[in-house]
């Protein structure tokens, strides 16, 4: 996985288009389009290998169209330049993340030090809670 050809073929193949937004912009809101919404075919990410590719589709389906399109709306900002800045951005992001592969976890066994730890511990905190219950006449 490449991040800059990622980065560089999201600004190349994305569609960028723009509708008015909800919430702060002030006397602005009801006139300009700052909401960015964001669409890119998955077969358009360079950059990436095909098993990348299967893992960027399987763990973003839910952003993904039937037809393979990956599309993000961004409304956080007032101005639709800094939106357009950070849809870009956000969506560079989910791709390299999404086709990260999840590092196997190893089992392991406790160590002898920490077994010991826990018993002490379990034996101190017995003997407390018995030094707790009510005295016998």
């Amino acid at each position: 996985m490449d991040r800059q050809r990622i980065q560089e073929s999201v600004r190349a193949h994305a569609v960028l288009t723009s509708a008015r937004s909800r919430g702060a912009g002030g006397q602005n809101v009801n006139k300009v389009n700052t909401k960015v919404h964001i669409a890119l075919c998955i077969s358009d990410i360079s950059g990436v290998t095909e098993r990348e590719r299967a893992l960027i589709a399987a763990r973003l389906s839910h952003r993904i169209t039937k037809d393979g399109v990956l599309f993000l709306d961004v409304q956080d900002e007032s101005s639709q330049g800094r939106n357009r800045d950070i849809a870009v951005a956000r969506l560079a992001a989910y791709i390299c993340t999404a086709a990260r592969t999840k590092k196997r976890r190893r089992p392991t066994t406790p160590t002898a030090a920490s077994r010991e730890r826990r018993l002490r511990f379990k034996k101190k905190r017995s003997e407390l809670k018995k030094r707790r219950a009510a005295v016998s006449r």
